[in-house]
Order: C-alpha cells, then structure tokens, then sequence
C-alpha cells in the first residue's frame, strides 16, 4: 500500500507523477531528454541501462517497466533484455555498452565507484565523452526514480501483461502527462 494518499489504479511512478503535476513535468522533461535520443547512444542502450540500474536496486516496477520498453526497440528481444540485467558481461551486447554497463553499475553503488580505468576501456570501445555523460546521467536518474517509487511505496503489479502494453504506448509517443493522464492501453 502506498505511503501517500495516491491514485491506486496508477501503478508506479504513474500515481506519484499524478498526485504531483509541478514535478511531473521536470521528470517526464528528463526522461525524454536521456531517453528517447539516439545521438550516440541508441534508445535501446538507454533503456538496456536504465533496466539494469534499476534491476541493480531491486526496483521491480522500474525494471520491468524499462526492460520492456528495450523489448519494443529491440525486436522483441526480451531474452537479451533479462540477460542484461541478470549477466550483461555474457549477453549479446557491443563490448561498448558493457563498458558502459559497468560504469552505469558503478554509479549505482555511488558515484565515486566510477574508475578512471572503466571510463578508459569505454573510450578504448569506442565510446565517446557524451555515451559516457549520458550513461551516468541515466544511472544517476534511475537511482532517484527507483528511491522515489520503492520509497513511497507505489503500487507494483506482479501481472506481466500490462508492462508490455505501456511500454508500446511510450516507445511511440514517449515519456510525458499521457503516460499518468491516459488509461492502460488494452490489447
């Protein structure tokens, strides 16, 4: 049960960004930002890491959310998505982004686990000063998404079969009020 007086119908962040239209805004503003570019990181990539950081803090409604939506940009793929965040040094992934993985699990613990030595072996894969901006950026966002979800205690479905459904409807039209406004899609 939620800590707050929330729409319960609205599972995770969707009731918190509800009950808080002056902060939803913000956030919805920096998910699409970090999200739904494909400049050097593919939107796949940013979704691979926001599941697996989230995955990292245990945060069920933010990892399944986001591991669907990689599903959506990777053609169904969910095998790899689950493998990401359960094993990514052995998924089918560029050594890029498990570089870039690393760095993102790095984050998670706390920012000053980032080492000098991670940062070099992504450069040496090819990654560039914004894939690594931005990998940390994303890291460093789930971190406060998941605290802010687990940490009021939003609703977490356990049904599977809603995840999908939302994750098509962002995956088209992105992060934003109709993600809280409009109603669940249906099959």
């Amino acid at each position: 049960m939620p800590h707050i007086d929330v729409d319960e119908n609205l599972p995770g962040i969707r009731a918190l960004l509800a009950f808080s239209p002056a902060t939803a805004t913000p956030i919805g503003e920096l998910a699409n930002l970090m999200l739904r570019s494909n400049e050097g990181l593919s939107m796949a990539d940013r979704e691979l890491i926001a599941s697996y950081v989230s995955y990292l803090n245990d945060c069920f409604y933010c990892h399944q959310s986001h591991g669907e939506i990689a599903v959506c940009y990777l053609d169904d793929n969910r095998e790899l998505v689950d493998q990401v965040k359960k094993d990514y040094l052995n998924a089918k992934v560029t050594p890029k982004l498990k570089a870039l993985l690393s760095i993102a699990g790095s984050v998670q613990k706390g920012g000053k686990h980032v080492t000098d030595a991670q940062v070099n072996q992504a450069k040496a894969l090819g990654a560039t000063d914004k894939d690594i901006h931005d990998t940390v950026l994303i890291a460093a966002m789930f971190c406060m998404m998941n605290r802010y979800v687990d940490g009021l205690a939003a609703s977490t479905p356990t049904d599977l079969s809603g995840y999908p459904l939302r994750a098509k409807q962002i995956a088209e039209h992105g992060y934003g009020n109709h993600v809280f406004e409009s109603k669940q899609p249906q099959n």
